[in-house]
């Protein structure tokens, strides 16, 4: 890891770009060290697109006491373009502007490769983060895409606690692994969410094997999610992690 610059927040929280390899990322931490650890997840939209939401929650987060970071993902922002990648948001734009049913086949497409590229350059990061004195234990998840998420909470077992953002779609394989999933959970869903399947999202929370698990539903759309949203989330990770 290999720390690229640094700036000191209003509120006191420092916030570092670094590079893992050939991967961005950002870190940001509270004045008091060592700090448990949020990884942040978000939509492959690129960090610079995703930066104001990912500092705020960030900031919110080391009010409680937690470190977060989070990364690239494959393809997204300033990495290596993704042909496939491309194509299968270029086939799910065409099925939805038509108003067509988004097969089984386009969503495999579109969130099974990243999921496997992804998980373990997660894992690499919390790697090179929890070698930082600053950083301290446990860890926690929290954002999408969900079926990053939930892949993290299978395979990697320094994850104590997840919270999850339902509003992406869901192979059918990932529904699977989700019955496999067993730390607590804190599940957000937006009612009137658009782009999402409400069913799809109850039914996926229904599959999760943990026994403890809170499912959350608001209304309003993708981007309605309220301000008290991050109040819950944040109790929840200070119940599960501290």
């Amino acid at each position: 890891m290999h720390f690229t610059s640094e700036q000191r927040l209003d509120d006191g929280v420092l916030e570092r770009e670094f590079t893992l390899g050939e991967i961005p990322g950002i870190l940001w931490t509270p004045a008091s060290a060592p700090a448990p650890l949020i990884l942040l997840g978000h939509p492959p939209l690129g960090l610079r697109k995703m930066y104001p939401r990912l500092v705020a929650r960030a900031r919110h987060s080391a009010a409680e006491g937690f470190a977060t970071a989070t990364i690239e993902l494959p393809g997204s922002g300033d990495r290596p373009r993704w042909p496939a990648a491309e194509q299968a948001r270029a086939d799910l734009r065409r099925a939805m502007e038509a108003g067509e049913p988004v097969s089984d086949e386009i969503i495999d497409a579109l969130i099974l490769p990243l999921v496997e590229k992804a998980v373990p350059e997660w894992q690499a990061a919390l790697d090179a983060l929890l070698s930082l004195p600053e950083i301290g234990g446990p860890i926690g998840y929290s954002g999408g895409v969900i079926s990053i998420g939930i892949r993290l909470a299978v395979v990697e077992p320094r994850i104590s606690a997840a919270g999850l953002f339902a509003g992406s779609f869901v192979p059918r394989a990932v529904f699977e692994e989700a019955r496999q999933v067993t730390i607590p959970l804190h599940v957000l869903l937006q009612w009137d969410d658009e782009g999402n399947d409400r069913q799809a999202a109850l039914d996926l929370f229904d599959a999760f094997g943990s026994k403890e698990k809170t499912l959350h539903a608001n209304m309003g759309g993708h981007t309605g999610v309220p301000q008290f949203a991050g109040d819950d989330a944040a109790q929840f990770f200070t119940r599960y992690l501290k």
